[in-house]
């Protein structure tokens, strides 16, 4: 899926297509992409080659590195463990290199760190023109606020002891 500052490709474009045309013929308000899917296959759509196992397998392995945290011994804090960062090579091609926090030098950190932060901010364009969107559609509504500085949910939640986005158990 394109990062969110990214321009859909042209097969992106048909799927999307795709959703429309299913939603007007369901007439869904809610839909779930395997229905989505199925109603595709039925209607003659290529089944995707499956990936190559080595490509799958890196992907399974770069969503648990993406997802490790550890707690910081000294403050208790919950920590990413692993960052990643963009390695531009020769002919255009990219190489995602991964990296573990505790052995990182400065310029790894450097480049996961603001990759983290670009991604972070892509995030809260398209959510603020997402509401500013719909507050446009509904003028007969209160508009809803799409608040931008995340300082004060950040220190609510770190001074709740809960400071991995984890929801605390009741």
């Amino acid at each position: 899926m394109p990062k969110s500052n990214q321009k859909p490709n042209a097969s992106y474009k048909k799927r999307q297509d795709f959703i429309r045309y299913f939603r007007e013929q369901t007439g869904e308000k809610e839909w779930n992409m395997q229905d989505v899917a199925k109603m595709a296959a039925k209607m003659g759509w290529p089944l995707p080659t499956p990936a190559d196992p080595i490509d799958l397998l890196a992907k399974q392995f770069a969503a648990a590195a993406g997802e490790e945290t550890r707690e910081d011994k000294a403050t208790k804090k919950t920590y990413k463990a692993n960052l990643s960062f963009i390695k531009r090579l020769a002919g255009g091609k990219q190489l995602w290199l991964w990296f573990d926090v505790d052995d990182a030098t400065r310029l790894q950190m450097e480049k996961g760190l603001q990759l983290y932060r670009e991604q972070m901010v892509s995030e809260g364009v398209i959510g603020k023109n997402t509401a500013g969107h719909w507050n446009r559609n509904h003028p007969d509504q209160k508009p809803l606020a799409f608040v931008l500085d995340l300082t004060p949910d950040v220190e609510e939640r770190e001074s709740a002891g809960n400071d991995d986005g984890q929801e605390q158990a009741g």
